[in-house]
């Protein structure tokens, strides 16, 4: 458990009819004390403390809530903020949060929760119209007014750190435009969207006309936002966006994530989650307190358990059906109906379904169809089809490329932000936010590197170099800073004797034992305190495109083969050379690869040379465009390399957004290139990259019968493996589309050849 709901009042001072403490099922606040006292902070401080230290917990994040927490006054809030320190920051990294919804904050507040550095969300539902239909006081006058209020103070340089973002709860007998609108004018750092709770037997309003208001109300928001260039990130859709790779990722509300948060009221009763109150009364209830039970207490309770099994824990419909490792089954609470429990579908379940196909096909228009539309009255989008169908051919235009590409920024993007979620705290972090409202294109640079990504992935993998890559945020953040011209003066870290700044080079510190290093940032130019050599990032021209050649990014490491060091000027003039013969070669004997290579080809990392002479390349799912090769002998033997490593590329990113292969298939099958069994998503691998290998000795096999030979061998690896998967139940129906189309492809040649 990370994540611990603090009750810090039960009261509210304003009275909105679709609050699911107060207006829902479960009425266990009316027995609860109205104000927590300071006893019960103490001990719910250590019970959180005693289970960092048992569980090695690299941070936990206390969300002060209500009710109201700001009924507390600044004097009490300040006492409780003071406990909550003294007992769980000298044990773990404390993160703390607060909600409310801001009608009583002011400077006095304020400054409370700088020094104890709280940060904080406010609860907005957009424009007046839309947040006066539900949050009014109980007088029925508007609260919008103050709201308003609060936020601006938010805003103020002085408060600007304490600002975490603004949650909006759906109406849609709103205008969702003007709620956009509304929430993007308040500059909030990040928004989140929450259905309205409801279940199976209270559902939402539903108005006539469309059987997914609440996904087209959403969709026209994600289009706007799409539309505006993204410019904050909004969770609900990056959480849609990134379970598709990240199965056991998400949120509370979507994804297959096990459930990380507790909820302790003001009389220290341990609960479960708040928004089971929506179900029944009594639902959120364990029995346990935190004077008399641990967090594993907690853990261990059944209703705990059972959102804890991913996609076991989810009904037999949701377990079928294809979409579930993106939304997880929904929100839990909105699972409930009487009789079954909460063995069923969200009661958003068709909306969940239509969202997601939005999202996925609003990136890049590539269809006639336009983004959206939805072909038969069925819920996928014919962009789907068209997107397997291009890169299932083995080859891809620039526009299908490009929905790659963009959806690996948005995946990077989300990774970055769950990164956030326990780095929130950080001078790095701070700074990276800076960075991101000031200048983010500057930001987006550095997030485009391939290896970004393999180091938030790292990071949140929470392996043995976990303490490193917590480390490493300084640099990503040192980077954007300089990109954006500002001024800073950040400690980084020294790893082997280097200083990184990813996607600009690093410093040769002349100490090898230093562990940090001062770096000096003004108006784009740097410097480091210590002794250091500095080491520029090289670039090589392809094409007209520049491509950096990687030879010290930290993170370059995660290639099968070992990456070599650093390059001399003249070992880059020779990659230089072997390059620009590669694209002739590509031109000449690949061509319908060519714009694939040009758009997903986005580094070039050089590989210790093989004892034997052997050729090696390779590429990493979490390094998209990285493609890590040791030098060749000359351009066309590049040329293959490049065209064969760039479909690794390419199908791992349509892994990302599509199931190609059943994830419940265990079985290992035969592939005619190595004399043992592999699993059928390696199979599918191998079969796509020798494609291309085969398209490339096909056009070198006129007039070559050593040339000839080497088509034959490869294209009869792709239809044995292409075989081996057929009828096995590997594939799903997304994979078995795939790789029709790459059959398609096969049999092409084959008439062609005739």
């Amino acid at each position: 458990m990370r994540y611990f709901v603090l009750k810090v009042h039960s009261r509210c001072d304003l009275a909105c009819d679709h609050c699911y403490v107060y207006e829902h099922a479960d009425q266990s606040w009316r027995t609860r004390p109205r104000t927590i006292a300071l006893e019960t902070v103490r001990a719910a401080g250590k019970r959180i403390a005693e289970h960092a230290a048992t569980h090695a917990l690299p941070g936990v994040q206390v969300i002060l809530h209500g009710g109201e927490p700001l009924l507390l006054g600044a004097d009490r809030l300040d006492a409780v903020l003071a406990e909550l320190r003294a007992a769980i920051a000298p044990v773990v990294r404390l993160d703390l949060r607060m909600q409310t919804n801001a009608v009583l904050l002011s400077p006095a507040i304020c400054d409370v929760l700088l020094r104890h550095g709280v940060r904080v969300g406010v609860s907005l539902d957009g424009d007046r119209s839309a947040n006066d239909r539900h949050r009014r006081f109980a007088s029925g006058a508007s609260s919008h007014p103050q709201v308003l209020r609060g936020l601006a103070l938010l805003r103020q340089p002085a408060y600007r750190q304490l600002y975490a973002g603004i949650l909006c709860t759906v109406d849609v007998a709103g205008d969702p435009v003007a709620v956009y609108e509304a929430l993007l004018a308040e500059a909030p750092p990040r928004v989140d969207f929450l259905l309205p709770h409801a279940t199976w037997d209270q559902p939402p309003p539903r108005p006539a006309g469309s059987p997914t208001p609440y996904a087209d109300w959403l969709g026209r928001i994600h289009d706007r936002w799409t539309d505006g260039g993204r410019p904050m990130p909004i969770r609900l859709f990056d959480a849609l966006s990134s379970t598709v790779a990240y199965a056991t990722g998400g949120t509370e509300a979507v994804g297959l994530a096990p459930a990380d948060v507790v909820v302790i009221e003001t009389d220290g009763a341990w609960e479960q989650a708040d928004s089971l109150k929506t179900a029944y009364d009594g639902a959120p209830a364990t029995g346990f307190d935190v004077f008399s039970h641990s967090v594993d207490d907690v853990a261990g309770h059944a209703g705990v358990a059972a959102r804890q099994n991913g996609l076991a824990g989810v009904c037999a419909t949701c377990r079928a059906c294809p979409v579930v490792r993106r939304c997880g089954g929904g929100l839990f609470a909105h699972r409930y109906r009487s009789g079954s429990g909460f063995d069923n579908p969200s009661v958003y379940c068709a909306d969940l379904k239509a969202l997601i196909a939005r999202i996925d096909e609003s990136p890049v228009d590539v269809s006639p169809a336009g983004p959206g539309a939805i072909a038969d009255g069925s819920d996928r989008n014919p962009m789907s089809d068209r997107l397997l169908d291009e890169i299932g051919s083995g080859y891809g235009d620039a526009a299908a490329i490009a929905r790659l590409v963009e959806s690996q920024v948005l995946i990077t993007r989300v990774l970055l932000s769950m990164v956030g979620e326990t780095e929130a705290a950080s001078p790095a972090w701070e700074l990276l936010e800076h960075v991101d409202a000031e200048a983010p294109e500057a930001v987006a640079e550095v997030l485009a590197h391939p290896y970004a990504r393999t180091w938030a992935v790292r990071y949140l993998e929470e392996g043995e170099h976990r303490d490193t890559d917590r480390r490493h945020l300084a640099c990503v953040a040192a980077a954007a800073a300089v990109r954006a011209g500002l001024s800073v003066e950040l400690a980084l870290p020294v790893r082997d004797g280097l200083a990184h700044l990813p996607t600009l080079g690093a410093f040769a510190v002349a100490s090898r034992a230093a562990k940090t290093a001062e770096l000096s940032v003004s108006g784009g130019e740097f410097e480091l305190r210590t002794g250091a050599e500095w080491w520029p990032t090289r670039w090589l021209d392809a094409e007209g495109e520049r491509v950096p050649i990687d030879d010290t990014d930290a993170y370059r490491d995660c290639h099968e083969w070992p990456v070599a060091g650093r390059l001399t000027p003249a070992a880059v003039d020779s990659w230089q050379g072997l390059l620009s013969a590669a694209w002739q070669g590509i031109h000449r004997d690949a061509p319908a690869h060519s714009p694939a290579v040009r758009a997903a080809f986005r580094a070039l990392v050089p590989l210790v040379p093989d004892p034997g002479g052997r050729l090696r390349s390779a590429t990493n799912r979490d390094a998209f465009g990285a493609v890590a090769v040791a030098e060749p002998a000359d351009g066309d033997a590049l040329a293959l390399l490049l065209v064969h490593e760039v479909q690794h590329v390419k199908l791992g990113a349509v892994l990302d957004r599509y199931d190609l292969v059943d994830s419940e298939h265990r079985e290992l099958l035969p592939v005619p290139w190595r004399p043992i069994k592999r699993p059928a998503e390696a199979v599918l691998q191998g079969a796509y990259a020798h494609l291309a290998v085969a398209d490339v000795w096909r056009a070198r096999s006129r007039g070559s019968d050593a040339a000839a030979e080497h088509y034959h061998r490869y294209l009869g690896w792709v239809t044995g493996a292409l075989g081996a998967l057929h009828g096995t139940g590997a594939l799903t129906a997304d994979g078995e589309r795939f790789t029709h189309r790459m059959r398609e492809t096969v049999e092409k040649w084959r008439d062609d050849h005739r």
